[in-house]
């Protein structure tokens, strides 16, 4: 098991080594307009990616095919942006030069003023993988590095989601953040953050109760859980997600000084965390070090300049969001251990049986939503 697992993570660093000149491709859309190309290619790059691993694992069972998959996504989006598309909507890029061509001087400009987006884009890139690089390379007990693994592969699924609810609602913010429509801009910011907020509390909220189950059916039982690792990974991703509002919003206004400082200091932050806590604990310790950076600077930092230059209620917004996260999760939590205790049997039944009720109870509870004049007044008591 040990040389297909090192084997795969070393297509997994190859791959994502091979996709980083997209980043600046990103960053160039990003100060041109277009940043909607490169995440609709991010989109369907990891849709055909999971397509692909889930084809892999049907047919090969393999964690190296499994890989493999996954990377080919990622490699050919990269190819497509910078071979392709990026020539087609960027002429300076062109090899083909007429009299008419813009000079060396301004097309340098032009990756200058990308280059804050790219460095931060590849900052982000690099505290998603190097934390399972990390761990892999100071821990010894690969049963422990693959635990880690799994459970990352469900934190990291969570902020995704929340990356992708924020994406669109960023545009919206940058337009009116551009025209200046600050009554428009606040509403939408704090609505926005409420949102992402509240949907990564409810995924958190129903993966912990069920957490064992469902791990214990994933990895067929090889893999012991360890619930400290779950509870700080999903945890942490829920405490961060109002930053990854505040994150994309920052890349749709222009503020890649305190994008570039910020995520700087974040990395540091990681991996002087991850050098000291690592040897002495182990993947827990990188766990800790991925929460507290994200706290300490994405949150601490970021997040508090953004609502403090964005909302007129900044303070507030940040304890009602406190509030929502608290009430969600161990609402949710507390209904789900309630379940877990009351549903009999084994297996997958019991594990679908517990997930239905569990759903049908949270939909039942959230259906007052439904109605416009009680959605209507939940959205004017955000704060902002």
């Amino acid at each position: 098991m040990t040389p297909t697992f090192d084997t795969a993570m070393l297509v997994m660093t190859v791959g994502t080594l091979l996709a980083l000149p997209a980043n600046l491709v990103s960053g160039l859309y990003r100060a041109r307009g277009k940043y909607g190309r490169a995440v609709w290619s991010q989109n369907v790059a990891l849709l055909l990616g999971q397509v692909g691993q889930l084809v892999a694992i049907a047919w090969f069972g393999s964690l190296l095919t499994v890989a493999i998959a996954y990377v080919s996504a990622q490699v050919l989006s990269a190819l497509f942006l910078i071979v392709y598309d990026a020539p087609r909507q960027l002429p300076f890029l062109r090899r083909n030069r007429s009299a008419a061509s813009p000079s060396w001087r301004w097309s340098a400009g032009q990756f200058g003023l990308a280059f804050p987006f790219s460095i931060a884009n590849l900052t982000e890139l690099a505290l998603v993988n190097a934390p399972m690089l990390l761990v892999s390379a100071m821990v010894a007990d690969r049963v422990a590095v693959a635990q880690w693994g799994l459970i990352r592969v469900i934190a990291s699924f969570v902020r995704g989601v929340c990356i992708q609810i924020t994406l669109p609602i960023g545009a919206e913010l940058g337009h009116d953040y551009a025209i200046g429509d600050k009554v428009r801009l606040r509403g939408l910011y704090a609505h926005g953050s409420m949102l992402v907020t509240a949907i990564a509390s409810l995924i958190v909220a129903g993966l912990l109760p069920f957490w064992s189950d469902f791990f214990a059916l994933w990895t067929h039982g090889s893999i012991p859980n360890d619930a400290t690792l779950t509870v700080t990974l999903l945890l942490g991703s829920a405490v961060v997600a109002p930053s990854l509002m505040a994150f994309v919003f920052a890349n749709h206004s222009n503020r890649g000084d305190l994008l570039v400082r910020t995520k700087g200091l974040q990395l540091i932050t990681f991996l002087i965390l991850s050098a000291s806590l690592i040897p002495r604990l182990g993947p827990l310790g990188a766990a800790i070090a991925i929460v507290a950076s994200d706290l300490l600077t994405q949150v601490g930092i970021l997040t508090l300049v953004i609502m403090h230059q964005t909302l007129a209620q900044p303070l507030r917004h940040m304890l009602a969001l406190i509030a929502v996260m608290v009430a969600i999760i161990f609402g949710g939590w507390g209904l789900g251990l309630a379940i877990h205790v009351t549903v009999p049997g084994t297996g997958p039944q019991r594990f679908l049986a517990e997930c239905a009720i569990w759903l049908v109870a949270v939909a039942a509870m959230a259906s007052p939503l439904l109605m416009e004049r009680v959605r209507g007044r939940v959205l004017a008591a955000v704060p902002n």
